[in-house]
């Protein structure tokens, strides 16, 4: 069994209790928030600018936490995720740490690699049940196509040659970066799965819903690197599909944000720690291993609000 898997499973273990506040803080907007548009809508120039960004800081920025296999900044954000795997998944941190973690890619895109775009997503509702076909795996101006071969390495597009340093899964191992596309299991991101999902009435049974379904279907249908719960951001797909993710999370916040801007539910692991269950709260902070500072899901939890000051189109 994947450690995919294994860790949906561990859903059987975890109760869900609503942590929404009774009454909301107003809310603050950022005066220029980014706009983050599905990687299909951008034109050739941008979906360049994008991967040259991305080799940017694979190839020309060194790593700085000083994460143990890290040698660049791309490398930097794969540690982040892989040393905290066991508390950002099956509970309630999912959403606001890979939140996070999204912001933490845009913003050294942006910062240290000259990138003046928004961090773009995978519409992938609009490929599921054909992920093979996507305009992701385009070669020209795309993230390169399936794997091959013994070792499922990709065979073309601007990460062909790359090598990881991190993973697979707690390893620190070098190898290639690879695919294993499943066009079946993309169904699992299929509208009527995001609808699901949105139909939900509280975050307890949205986040869930979201993580079971449109994620695993999303790192599944992909396959190989992807589908490894540790080690999934050597694949810089994972930052699409996790944009994605938080824009669902968006719209159902949207759906009525005074009940559901502020709402946190779920556990702090996915595994009971000795001592008993913790549960998640609104001042929990997410770790981002000094890549970009630490912050509280309260102020995750708007996208609009001065921390992050995005918008999704």
């Amino acid at each position: 069994m994947n450690l995919l898997n294994r860790l949906t499973s561990l859903f059987l273990l975890v109760a869900y209790v609503s942590a929404t506040p009774t009454t909301l803080p107003k809310r603050e907007h950022c005066a220029n928030p980014l706009q983050r548009r599905a990687w299909h809508t951008l034109s050739s120039s941008e979906k360049i600018s994008y991967l040259n960004a991305e080799r940017c800081l694979m190839f020309q920025r060194p790593a700085l936490t000083g994460v143990d296999g890290a040698f660049s900044r791309f490398d930097d954000l794969l540690g982040a995720h892989q040393h905290q795997a066991g508390w950002i998944h099956n509970n309630g941190w999912f959403l606001p740490w890979h939140r996070l973690h999204m912001f933490a890619h845009e913003r050294l895109l942006r910062e240290e690699c000259g990138y003046t775009g928004a961090q773009p997503y995978w519409d992938e509702a609009r490929d599921a049940g054909h992920f093979s076909s996507s305009d992701v795996f385009n070669a020209r101006d795309g993230f390169g196509g399936d794997g091959a071969g013994p070792g499922n390495c990709i065979q073309d597009g601007p990460f062909e040659r790359y090598l990881l340093h991190m993973g697979p899964g707690y390893s620190n191992t070098e190898h290639c970066i690879t695919r294993s596309i499943d066009d079946d299991v993309s169904n699992a991101a299929s509208p009527r799965a995001i609808d699901e999902c949105l139909r939900q009435p509280n975050f307890a049974n949205a986040w869930p819903c979201i993580e079971t379904n449109p994620h695993v279907a999303g790192h599944r249908g992909v396959g190989a690197g992807m589908d490894n719960a540790i080690s999934s951001p050597g694949d810089p797909l994972f930052y699409l599909h996790h944009t994605f993710l938080d824009r669902l999370w968006w719209l159902w916040q949207q759906r009525d944000l005074a009940a559901r801007l502020f709402d946190i539910a779920g556990y702090t692991t996915a595994v009971e720690p000795e001592g008993g269950w913790i549960q998640a709260t609104l001042d929990d902070e997410m770790d981002m291993h000094g890549i970009i500072p630490g912050a509280r899901i309260r102020d995750l939890m708007d996208i609009g609000g001065p921390i992050l000051c995005y918008e999704y189109l």
